[in-house]
């Protein structure tokens, strides 16, 4: 029985899981940044093509 209980007490006394968990953590918040950045990018992509696409199509006076 003590046997159980300090391997029970060893498997809630190490960290090792904790680092996994924060780099985890981490990685995810990266992604969410860079989804953010590449949104922010795509809309004024977007806006400048759609500017070159009226300049294209309606001809100059």
């Amino acid at each position: 029985m003590q046997f159980l209980i300090d391997k029970t007490k060893a498997f809630f006394a190490d960290e090792a899981g904790a680092a996994a968990l924060e780099y985890g953590l981490l990685a995810a918040l990266i992604a969410a940044v860079i989804a953010l950045a590449v949104g922010g990018i795509g809309t004024q992509l977007n806006a400048i093509f759609t500017y070159i696409q009226g300049k294209l199509i309606t001809p100059a006076a």
